[in-house]
């Protein structure tokens, strides 16, 4: 939903996306701690990279709606961090995603995510290229990231993980 909203109202100011990215990332943020939470039983790296994930993600939301004014620089820092971070705990993740929700999801899933990191690492790599394109490339992840959100959602129904 996110992601539509930026492409439908192009005439937001950075400064309400700042808010609007700010409690995305608190809310996944906290999704990834909870699925810390979830998985701490399990040895490896998936687990502990949610958890760091989801303390990246709480902290630049908490930046981003403290500081909207300066949202714009923050977000040409943290967003693209948040992205890596994210996309690597998924990543990590992939072969329970595998498990419980079939190859179409986790084919999709690992497409969704290698794209994310690529953005990530493009932002973070020329800021100019983040600030001049970001809101084009977030709403077009953030609807794949929702897509995605709602696929496994769905294929989960009646399974427990």
């Amino acid at each position: 939903m996110l992601g539509v909203l930026v492409f439908s109202r192009p005439e937001l100011v950075l400064t309400g996306m700042a808010y609007a990215y700010g409690i995305a990332a608190i809310v996944m943020g906290v999704a990834d701690i909870i699925l810390y939470i979830r998985l701490e039983r399990y040895t490896g790296f998936g687990p502990i990279v949610s958890l760091v994930s989801g303390i990246l993600s709480v902290m630049s939301g908490i930046m981003l709606i403290a500081y909207p004014g300066t949202g714009a620089l923050i977000m040409t820092i943290l967003l693209p961090i948040w992205f890596i971070a994210h996309c690597i705990s998924r990543l990590a993740n992939l072969n329970r995603v595998r498990f419980v929700a079939g190859r179409g999801m986790y084919c999709f899933s690992l497409i969704v995510n290698i794209l994310g990191l690529i953005l990530g690492f493009m932002m973070l790599l020329s800021p100019l290229f983040a600030l001049s394109t970001i809101r084009a490339f977030a709403g077009v992840y953030l609807i794949l990231l929702g897509v995605d959100a709602i696929v496994f959602a769905v294929s989960r129904m009646g399974t427990r993980y």
